[in-house]
């Protein structure tokens, strides 16, 4: 299934949904496009996996090109419900440690107001 990418915002933060497969290619290149547009704009966008069935090499750079792009940028990105399939990979590639991982959309959003505060 190709990827399609909705976004809306909740509390400040941008939340990009992803339904489908997060592959190298037209995917990938989707998915950039539309956080780093995100970043230039609010800073804080949580990436909702909840319907990432698949994700292949050039996904998981594109990931961590945008993790990168935005810490460089005094953003975040965070990462929230991902699917067994997805916490393995991010497991075995030790990018488990890299990103903030939820288990709720809420949980992502309401951390960026913790880390305000803290």
């Amino acid at each position: 299934m190709q990827l399609k990418l909705g976004v809306r915002v909740v509390d400040g933060v941008s939340i990009v949904d992803c339904r489908g497969r997060l592959l190298f290619g037209d995917e990938a290149s989707a998915l950039r496009d539309t956080v780093k547009n995100l970043l230039a704009e609010t800073k804080n966008v949580v990436i909702n996996l909840a319907d990432t069935t698949y994700i292949d090499s050039g996904g998981l750079g594109t990931l961590v090109g945008l993790y990168s792009s935005a810490q460089h940028n005094g953003g975040m990105v965070k990462l929230a419900k991902l699917q067994q399939r997805v916490v393995d990979l991010l497991q075995v590639t030790k990018l488990l440690t890299v990103f903030d991982v939820y288990d709720s959309e809420d949980e992502a959003v309401k951390s960026f107001a913790q880390r305000a505060t803290a």
